[in-house]
């Protein structure tokens, strides 16, 4: 029988169950942790066993869901400013090198500056609400926004610029036709980047002053010793950044089906 290029039932289905590899992985981590801990004798108070852990969510299920409320939306908050405020800022460096020259190496020197040392600033000038933990949680993702952008746009071929130009397109059509589809690919590799650091920069704000959210019981739960539950917290603060991430993912995928990234993805669903 010919060969006709398409992937046969068998491949298609490996290709839809390629889901069930990084669950099957975490099994094998969980049956890991749990030999390491009895074949060494490490002490609960040390490494609580995984087990421990699950009953942590059977007991404090609803408190951790309940804290974690607090963490996604301030999450969230950082990293749409992060989106909106990056990708303008990216297309500024981009498009003008004095701009470059002047902002570019001051946005780096920032970087350097521990978020954790400045975050108590914005507890001081803006209370213990959610405000600080966006603002945290927005400086850590503006910066992966913004480098990537400027990489996405400067990328574009001097011969796909003369074409445009020589169709005779206007500064818009050059710009949504042209510079923003062939940026687009690294601007949302900046984003699922800048998600996954907004989760963190929102911890980091609930570390410094708050009475809620993840990060308030991971400080409680290292004071008082209870190493299941901050555990527990780690795992379910995981579990949101990879939910966050999949969700931006999955609108890469959906705004950029003609990508050479996802042409693969279409071509088992023929």
């Amino acid at each position: 029988m010919a060969d006709t290029g398409k992937p046969n039932a068998w491949t298609r289905a490996l290709k839809r169950a390629s889901w069930l590899r990084p669950f099957a992985l975490l099994v094998m981590l969980l049956v890991l942790w749990d030999l390491v801990i009895r074949l060494l004798d490490i002490p609960p108070y040390l490494v609580p066993a995984p087990w421990e852990v699950v009953k942590t969510f059977r007991t404090e299920g609803a408190m951790l869901i309940a804290q974690s409320v607090p963490t996604t939306i301030a999450t969230l908050g950082g990293f749409v400013l992060s989106a909106l405020f990056g990708i303008p800022t990216a297309m500024l460096i981009a498009g003008s090198r004095t701009v470059e020259s002047y902002f570019y190496p001051l946005l780096v020197f920032s970087q350097s500056i521990p978020k954790v040392a400045i975050a108590p600033l914005f507890v001081v000038w803006f209370g213990f609400g959610i405000a600080p933990k966006i603002i945290t949680a927005f400086l850590l993702g503006f910066f992966p926004v913004v480098v990537a952008g400027v990489q996405g746009f400067k990328s574009l071929d001097t011969e796909m610029r003369d074409l445009a130009r020589s169709m005779k397109c206007s500064r818009w059509q050059m710009f949504t036709m042209v510079s923003l589809p062939n940026a687009l690919p690294a601007i949302f590799s900046g984003l699922k980047v800048s998600v996954t650091l907004a989760v963190v920069g929102a911890v980091v704000g609930e570390f410094v002053g708050s009475n809620s959210g993840i990060g308030f019981v991971l400080q409680r739960s290292i004071g008082n010793f209870e190493l299941p539950t901050m555990f527990a917290a780690l795992v379910l603060l995981a579990v949101i950044g990879v939910i966050l991430f999949w969700i931006v993912d999955l609108i890469e995928r959906l705004a950029l089906p003609w990508h050479a990234s996802r042409r693969q993805d279409f071509q088992f669903t023929a």
